[in-house]
């Protein structure tokens, strides 16, 4: 586990880690800077949400959010926590568009004001739930489920079955980190986290860039 030391310079439109490297928002790449770290010290989300939200140079890569259906009451309330919290980081959800976790997640993210894409497998957006902001109909079936492994920043998985393994497998294909709450299938590759706050951190690593790699960024993290 990694704790990483970042700092916030608002008016110069600065980044910095502890370690004396600038983030550049044009390649969203780490390198590093002669000058002095300077700016308030931040943490992950804070860094991410002024990334999102203020920085002038957001991330639009959606965060996927993948689980079942049939959904227990313990990943419905899990799912509605993550769809919150990520919103309030300004960051853009994508879902199956459907019930259960899909629905949960989509009700979190439009509580707090966000964005929400669900990716239907049908031809009609008539499938999809209530609380989805942009329902795309694939008119692929479960061929989607790779449109929305591909399609993703990193995936956030909740509890599920087959079809979340699917979406699993597809997004270890396509190396995106991959962080799993309590009660999802266990599969090698995938980082397991105890809690909400644990994925969103997570999230927050991947989506800045730290630790050099997708997968290895999503390490469950101790900033926090």
């Amino acid at each position: 586990m990694t704790r990483t030391e970042l700092y916030l310079d608002k008016r110069r439109r600065l980044l910095r880690d502890g370690s004396g490297r600038r983030y550049d928002l044009e390649t969203r790449e780490w390198s590093a800077d002669e000058d002095t770290v300077s700016g308030a010290r931040m943490d992950l989300r804070g860094a991410l949400a002024w990334l999102q939200r203020d920085s002038g140079a957001p991330r639009r890569e959606p965060v996927a959010v993948v689980g079942g259906r049939h959904a227990s009451a313990q990943d419905l309330a899990q799912a509605a926590e993550v769809g919150r919290a990520l919103a309030d980081l300004g960051c853009v959800v994508l879902c199956g568009g459907r019930g259960g976790v899909m629905r949960a997640v989509c009700e979190g993210v439009a509580e707090r004001g966000g964005l929400s894409i669900g990716l239907l497998p049908g031809d009609t957006i008539a499938e999809a739930n209530a609380a989805v902001t942009v329902p795309i109909a694939t008119g692929i079936g479960f061929a989607r489920n790779a449109l929305i492994a591909r399609a993703a920043l990193c995936l956030v998985a909740i509890g599920g079955s087959y079809g979340t393994l699917s979406e699993i497998a597809y997004g270890m294909q396509f190396g995106k980190a991959i962080l799993a709450l309590p009660g999802t299938p266990k599969v090698d590759g995938v980082v397991p986290v105890a809690s909400v706050d644990a994925a969103i951190d997570g999230v927050a690593r991947v989506a800045l860039g730290l630790d050099g790699g997708r997968r290895a960024a999503a390490e469950p993290p101790v900033d926090r």
